[in-house]
């Protein structure tokens, strides 16, 4: 068994609550069905949110899909200049069988544009 970490990110329209729990579920759940990750998988899951977002945490949608014995934590991209705006990023670390090469890292509602050297 390998720890392998998956990177992802989605961006919202505006700064709101709801929004953020639908985007969030969204990305979670993509990640971890593109990559075949169960909860009991994961090890634990850091979000970052650009400085734009404020009305809620990240992880508290994670909560919302039922990972409630996750270690997670949220923390505040750096505000660079020009940097695009309403995004949550993520890095999901888990433990899989997966070669890194087969990861499938998640990009979603005009988060492509961050990486799209990795982007699925």
């Amino acid at each position: 068994m390998n720890i392998r970490a998956i990177r992802g990110a989605t961006c919202l329209e505006r700064d709101d609550a709801a929004e953020m729990a639908d985007a969030v579920t969204e990305l979670l759940r993509e990640v971890m069905s593109r990559n075949s990750i169960e909860p009991d998988d994961l090890i634990s899951v850091l979000f970052t949110s650009t400085p734009d977002l404020h009305s809620a945490f990240p992880a508290a949608a994670a909560r919302g899909v039922g990972l409630s014995d996750v270690p997670l934590i949220c923390a505040q991209e750096i505000d660079v200049t020009g940097a695009m705006e309403r995004v949550v990023r993520v890095m999901v670390q888990v433990q899989t069988s997966k070669a890194r090469s087969e990861i499938k890292h998640v990009y979603l509602r005009g988060a492509e544009a961050l990486r799209q050297d990795i982007a699925q």
